[in-house]
C-alpha cells in the first residue's frame, strides 16, 4: 500500500466553511455554560470553568500560534482579519468566563460557606497566620530580581505566574531602579486552607498570590512598592523537531523539551487593575501587539482552582459534586474465566467506556503476561500517563522473556515526557521499542497478543477508539474491541509490521488504515449514500466524533445532504460545517453533547439501502480531520456482528439523538443552541442502565 494524498474539493477560506479556530472557542463556550446550570452540582460547575482555562491555555499554545505563523508566513494563508476576528472571540468567550465566576460562581460557594478571604477581608487572626505561612513556606523561595543594565528583564517561561513591582526610593546601591519581577514558585500550592480554628463554620481559603501580594513590599527593604500586578504568558508550545534530518528523535525531543518553555510569546495575561504603564512594559519585553492583552477580572490561570475542588469537604453536602459512580464489569466477561478462551468460544466482545470498566482490557494484558503460552505482545502508546499499569505489565512481560514490540509516539502533545521516559524503561528490559513513522503521528489504538495453541499461533486483539489509559477511561466516553477474528488480527498485525518494518504491505483485509485507505473507503461511502438517495433509496448517516474539518469529507456530506440523504452530526468539538443553509445543508443537523464526561468515541454509521448488505458500521481512532486522515497512523474497523452493532446504536448512537438535556444545536452562523434544560440526558440514561444491569 501506498499513503494516498490529499486532494482538497474546498478549502478554509471558502465561503461555505466555518472557521476552525472559531469553531474551538464556540466548543469551549458551551463548556462554559456547564458552569451556569443550575442543575449541576456547584463544585463541578467550577471544574469547568477550570477547564475553559486548560483547554484556552493550550489554544494559545497550539491552534491560535500556528494561526499566527500563517498569517505571517509568504504564503499568508490566513488573513489578518482572520486572526483579529479569532482574537476578539477570544477576548469576549474569557471575559464571560471571569463574569460567570465573579457573579454566580463565588456567591453560590459564599452561599455553602466555601469563601476564597482576601487581604483586606482578613482578621487580625487569619493575617497573623498566614504572615507565619509566608515566612515559613513561601518567603524563602522568592527571588525577587530588580531590573537594571547589569539584571536584564528575566526568561518567563510558559504559563509560569509572576508579579511586577513599580518602586519608589533607591536601592542599596543608591540606584533608581524602579521596575522588579518576583516569581510565584510552582512547587507551591496556589490555594491554602485556613485551619478550621481560624474558618469558624466555613471552609476558608487563602490564594498563594493573596499571601504574596500581602508582604510584596517585605521583599523590598527600604522601599515602597507604588503598584503591582500578576502577569502570565503563554508561549507557542508546539515541539518542532525535522524529522528528516535528525538520527534519534527521542534524543532530539528530550532536548526540545527543555526550550518549550520558552518559545515565542501569544498571549498575555495581567489582573485588570494592573496600570497601563507596567501592562506596555510588559507587551514590550514579550513583542506583543495590543491585541495579545487579556485583562481578567480575577485569579489570573482559574485552572489552579481545581486545587479548592479537591480540598473542600463535602461529607455534610455531598449534592456539592456528581454522586460517586463506578463503572461496571461487562456481563460480556464473567469474572474469573480466561478472556481467551471467551473470545474463542463467544466471538467478540464490545466495551462501552466508562459505563463499563477498563479493568477487563488490563485483566486482557494481565493474562497475556502471566500466560506461558503467550509468546508476543504488541501495543501502541499514545497518551498513556505518567503512571500505568499497563506499561507496568508490558515491563513484565519483557523481563519474563516475552517479545513485546510497543510502538510510541513521542510526539503525543503534553505528553512527550511521560511517552520518552516509558520508551527508556522499556527498552532497559529489552523490549523493542519504535516510534513510529517520521512524519506520521501513531494514533491508532491496538493492543495484540500472541498465543502458541495446539501447536499454531493464534493472535487475539484489543482495539480502540480512545487511550491505553485507565484514569482517563473513567471520564472519557469510548469504545473498546476484544477479538480473536482471524482477519481484523491478521490486519493489526500487519499494522504492527509496517509500523515497524516500514515496507510495503498487503491491503488489510478488513482494517481502514490512513494515511492509505480510510480517507478514500469513507468518500466511497457516502458517494453511495448520495447515489441511494438519487434513486429514491433510504439513506442516512450518522457520524459521531470529536472535530469535522476536512474539507473533501465535508463535501462528500454536503452532496449526499444535498441528494436527500438524512445526515445527523454528532461533533464534540470543531466543526467547520455549517448546517442548515438553504439548498446547501438544510438535511443536515449537527449537535454536541456537553455533559459529565468527555464525549470521546468515534463512530461512522452508514445505510444507502435496506438490506443488510447496504448498510456500514465503523469504529475508529480518528475524527475527520485532514491531519487525522494524512498524517497520522489511524485505524477503522467495521462491526460484523448484528448484535454488537445494533448495541453500538442502540447504546451509543441512538440516545444522543435524542438528547435534550445536554445536547446543542449548531446553526449555519456556527453558534451553538441548548436544546433544553430539561428532558433526556444521554449520559445519565446509559449510566442508569448499566447501573441496573449490572
Amino acid at each position: 500500500m501506498t499513503a494516498a494524498l490529499p486532494i482538497e474539493v474546498l478549502t478554509p477560506e471558502s465561503p461555505v466553511l466555518l472557521n476552525r479556530e472559531q469553531a474551538i472557542l464556540e466548543f469551549n463556550r458551551r463548556v462554559l455554560k456547564q458552569a451556569e446550570r443550575p442543575d449541576v452540582p456547584l463544585l463541578e460547575r467550577l471544574r469547568y470553568l477550570c477547564i475553559v482555562s486548560s483547554n484556552l491555555d493550550e489554544f494559545f499554545e497550539v491552534r491560535f500560534a500556528d494561526m499566527l505563523d500563517a498569517a505571517r508566513g509568504p504564503e499568508r494563508l490566513v488573513s489578518h482579519a482572520d486572526v483579529e476576528r479569532v482574537g476578539r472571540a477570544a477576548h469576549t468567550l474569557i471575559d464571560e468566563q471571569y463574569a460567570v465566576f465573579n457573579e454566580q460562581i463565588m456567591p453560590a460557594l459564599q452561599a455553602e460557606r466555601i469563601v476564597i478571604v482576601n487581604h483586606a477581608e482578613r482578621d487580625e487572626a487569619q493575617r497573623q497566620w498566614v504572615a507565619r505561612f509566608f515566612e515559613r513556606e513561601v518567603r524563602p523561595l522568592l527571588i525577587p530580581v530588580g531590573l537594571d543594565p547589569a539584571h536584564p528583564f528575566p526568561q518567563v517561561a510558559n504559563k509560569s505566574l509572576h508579579f511586577i513591582a513599580r518602586l519608589s526610593g533607591k536601592d542599596a546601591f543608591g540606584r533608581a531602579s524602579r521596575i522588579a519581577i518576583v516569581k510565584v514558585p510552582r512547587v507551591l500550592p496556589r490555594v491554602i486552607k485556613l485551619p478550621p480554628e481560624l474558618s469558624g463554620r466555613k471552609q476558608a481559603f487563602v490564594l498563594l498570590t493573596s499571601v504574596i501580594r500581602a508582604h510584596l513590599e517585605d521583599l523590598f527593604a527600604g522601599r515602597k512598592v507604588e503598584a503591582f500586578a500578576q502577569f502570565r504568558v503563554t508561549r507557542d508550545s508546539d515541539l518542532e523537531v525535522d524529522e528528516e534530518e535528525i538520527a534519534n528523535l527521542r534524543h532530539a525531543l528530550r532536548s526540545g523539551l527543555t526550550t518549550r518553555h520558552f518559545g515565542r510569546a501569544v498571549r498575555l495575561e495581567v489582573v485588570n487593575t494592573c496600570p497601563v504603564e507596567l501592562s506596555e512594559f510588559l507587551l514590550e519585553q514579550f513583542d506583543l501587539p495590543p491585541a495579545a492583552l487579556y485583562r481578567v477580572n480575577g485569579p489570573v490561570n482559574l485552572v489552579r482552582l481545581n486545587e479548592l475542588i479537591d480540598q473542600t469537604r463535602t461529607d455534610d453536602s455531598p449534592e456539592l459534586r456528581f454522586p460517586p459512580y463506578e463503572p461496571v464489569w461487562p456481563r460480556a466477561l464473567p469474572r474469573g474465566k480466561s478472556i481467551f478462551a471467551q473470545l474463542r468460544q463467544k466471538g467478540d466482545v464490545l466495551l462501552h467506556h466508562p459505563f463499563e470498566s477498563f479493568e477487563p482490557v488490563v485483566a486482557f494484558l494481565r493474562e497475556a503476561v502471566d500466560d506461558p503460552d503467550v509468546l508476543a505482545i504488541k501495543l501502541t502508546i499514545y497518551r498513556t500517563g505518567s503512571e500505568s499499569v499497563l506499561m507496568e505489565l508490558l515491563i513484565e512481560a519483557a523481563r519474563r522473556g516475552k517479545e513485546v514490540l510497543a510502538v510510541v509516539e513521542l510526539k503525543a502533545r503534553f505528553d512527550e515526557e511521560a511517552n520518552i521516559n516509558w520508551a527508556e524503561r522499556l527498552e532497559a528490559v529489552g523490549a523493542q521499542v519504535v516510534y513510529g513513522i517520521v512524519g506520521y503521528k501513531t494514533h491508532a489504538k491496538l493492543l495484540m497478543v500472541t498465543r502458541r495453541e495446539s501447536g499454531k499461533l493464534r493472535r487475539y486483539a484489543h482495539l480502540s477508539t480512545g487511550n491505553y489509559n485507565p484514569k482517563t477511561a473513567r471520564f472519557y466516553t469510548d469504545l473498546g474491541y476484544l477479538t480473536s477474528d482471524r482477519d481484523l488480527t491478521a490486519d493489526a498485525d500487519m499494522v504492527f509490521r509496517q509500523l515497524a518494518a516500514l515496507g510495503k504491505l498487503r491491503t488489510p483485509r478488513r482494517m481502514l488504515l490512513a494515511p492509505f485507505n480510510m480517507h478514500s473507503r469513507m468518500m466511497e461511502h457516502l458517494a453511495q449514500l448520495e447515489a441511494a438517495a438519487r434513486a429514491g433509496k433510504p439513506a442516512r448517516l450518522v457520524l459521531k466524533i470529536n472535530a469535522l474539518t476536512d474539507a473533501q469529507l465535508i463535501e462528500g456530506i454536503l452532496r449526499a445532504a444535498q441528494a436527500g440523504a438524512h445526515v445527523d452530526l454528532i461533533v464534540r468539538g470543531a466543526c467547520m460545517l455549517p448546517p442548515g443553509l438553504p439548498g446547501v445543508s438544510d438535511n443536515i443537523v449537527v449537535r454536541s453533547i456537553v455533559g459529565r464526561f468527555l464525549e470521546h468515541s468515534r463512530i461512522c454509521y452508514f445505510r444507502w439501502g435496506q438490506g443488510d448488505e447496504d448498510e456500514a458500521l465503523y469504529l475508529s481512532s480518528a475524527d475527520w480531520m485532514s491531519r487525522n486522515m494524512f498524517r497520522r497512523i489511524e485505524i477503522a474497523w467495521p462491526v460484523s456482528d448484528p448484535k454488537l452493532r445494533q448495541r453500538i446504536i442502540d447504546e451509543a448512537l441512538q440516545p444522543y439523538l435524542h438528547d435534550a438535556l445536554d445536547a446543542w444545536q449548531l446553526g449555519p452562523d456556527g453558534h451553538s443552541v441548548r436544546i433544553s434544560d430539561r428532558g433526556a440526558s444521554a449520559q445519565q440514561a446509559l449510566m442508569r442502565r448499566f447501573a441496573q444491569e449490572a
